[in-house]
């Protein structure tokens, strides 16, 4: 695919998405910025979810992991229904009866000033760098395919990629993302499934023999139920609750989108449609991954290796893409994954945004027009230091290195269930001021023997539920302070 086609497939994405921005962002105040006024159509914000919580890592890394690991994240995949149960009967019907626009805003009512302020400091540090891992996998797509042959340096695309969600969120916020992540959605669905479509033409199969191969692949194998196997059903399908929980109930850019909507049924709505269509969506993942090495296979086509032999699992799909499935499969795929990598990236933004002026700005009791100013900087102020993260992560220029990085950030979900579990399911106090001590050492425990646990557990090797044992620590941390005092809190 010639530069001067990427260019302008992306130059056409992008309008279209600034295009929707001037629709939407109309006469938007600070509280359509937050929560869209709360007018949000509960079926655009489930099928626009979609796009944010599959992020373009895994647009990319799902269909090649059915290489290692068959279809056992299909094991996640069911725990998520279990999370989202908890989410839509528990933590929403919250949210909505405080009226919170920040959900952090609960721990400052529950606990007091600290826990709120870590509460949030969390959140920011957690997004800060997963936002901007993600973007700088999109900007090195966007280098080698593209800037690279115009000889434009890396730190220009990373501005650039900055700029280009900057332009058609900044006057709208959320308003304008739950419609744009309902573009970007349906353009990496449609990347999928046209993806699918040439591979069942290629290799000249019917839909039943399409749905026929993909059960006959010697990837399809869902359940694991052997205790000591890394991917042992019980310990994939409670992490995989715990992961909805955390990182779409106790994140503040999932659920900024369902408090857009326009009261608690909807938004009960949205989230028990959403994880449907979740599960099938991952299903159709998973089983475009069957079918990529069933093609690479029947098409004796040589997959990308390491120097070790091994088979380099998330370039499975972009190289069959771009070199294999002719041009149309190869546009599509573009889109597909800058859809993907920006719909979580765009609400990254208003998310950040918006927890750091309610949470530590306050700017809920300033005038209107004192607020819009304060978002309009605080906005571009994250758009900067985004693009200074992402430059930082080319100058280490150690995948292995970003990468721990990127999975360290994921460890501060930990306290967040540990400080909500002990604020909804005990009635007792805690020592407000020594909180943020808990939720710093738990996940430095957490990291510490997540890295040394096959020696010092018999071999034992942790996966997600780390995530559960972190929040367990923070939870027992909280419970021993309440013996020591601290200031009643109601729920």
């Amino acid at each position: 695919m010639s530069p001067t086609l990427v260019f302008l497939v992306i130059l056409l994405y992008f309008a279209l998405l600034v295009t929707i921005s001037f629709i939407t962002a109309r006469k938007t105040d600070t509280q359509g910025f937050f929560i869209a006024n709360k007018q949000s159509p509960w079926y655009v914000v489930a099928f626009g979810m979609i796009g944010a919580s599959l992020s373009g890592v895994t647009f990319i890394s799902v269909p090649g992991a059915v290489e290692d690991l068959k279809f056992s994240y299909f094991q996640v995949v069911m725990g998520y229904t279990l999370g989202y149960l908890v989410i839509g009967t528990v933590l929403l019907p919250l949210y909505y009866r405080l009226n919170l626009v920040s959900i952090y805003s609960y721990l400052e009512t529950r606990f007091g000033f600290w826990s709120y302020k870590t509460g949030a400091f969390f959140f920011l540090l957690s997004r800060i760098v997963g936002a901007s891992f993600r973007l700088f996998l999109a900007a090195g797509v966007l280098q080698l395919g593209l800037f690279d042959k115009w000889g434009i340096p890396f730190e220009v695309t990373a501005f650039l990629s900055i700029l280009l969600i900057w332009i058609y969120t900044f006057r709208g916020g959320i308003k304008t993302i739950v419609w744009t992540d309902t573009l970007q959605t349906a353009f990496m669905l449609i990347a999928a499934l046209t993806s699918l479509f040439l591979i069942k033409n290629e290799l000249n199969l019917a839909w039943g023999e399409l749905t026929q191969t993909i059960h006959q692949s010697p990837h399809f194998q869902i359940f694991f139920w052997e205790g000591n196997h890394p991917h042992f059903f019980v310990k994939d399908f409670l992490s995989g609750a715990f992961i909805a929980i955390v990182m779409t109930g106790l994140d503040q850019d999932m659920m900024q989108k369902n408090l857009s909507c326009k009261n608690i049924g909807e938004a009960q709505k949205n989230i028990f449609w959403f994880t449907i269509v979740l599960v099938i969506v991952n299903f159709l993942f998973l089983s475009l991954g069957a079918m990529l090495y069933a093609y690479a296979d029947a098409q004796t086509i040589a997959l990308p290796m390491s120097a070790e032999g091994k088979v380099l699992t998330d370039k499975v799909y972009p190289v069959l893409a771009f070199e294999h499935f002719g041009l149309v499969a190869g546009i599509t795929f573009l889109l597909g994954i800058v859809a993907a990598t920006y719909s979580s990236a765009d609400s990254a933004l208003t998310s950040l945004t918006t927890s750091f002026s309610v949470d530590f700005l306050d700017i809920t009791q300033k005038e209107e027009a004192e607020r819009q100013r304060t978002v309009r900087w605080v906005h571009v102020g994250f758009s900067i230091l985004l693009a200074l993260v992402i430059i930082l992560f080319k100058s280490l220029n150690d995948d292995s290195v970003i990468s721990n990085l990127f999975k360290a950030a994921g460890y501060t979900y930990g306290p967040l269930l540990g400080m909500y579990a002990y604020g909804l399911f005990t009635k007792r106090s805690t020592l407000d001021q020594f909180v943020p001590i808990i939720c710093v050492i738990s996940p430095i425990f957490c990291y510490i023997l997540n890295l040394n646990s096959e020696a010092w557990l018999g071999g034992y090797k942790f996966g997600f539920e780390i995530l559960i044992v972190n929040g367990a620590l923070t939870f027992l941390g909280l419970w021993l302070l309440s013996f020591f005092g601290g200031k009643k809190y109601s729920n």
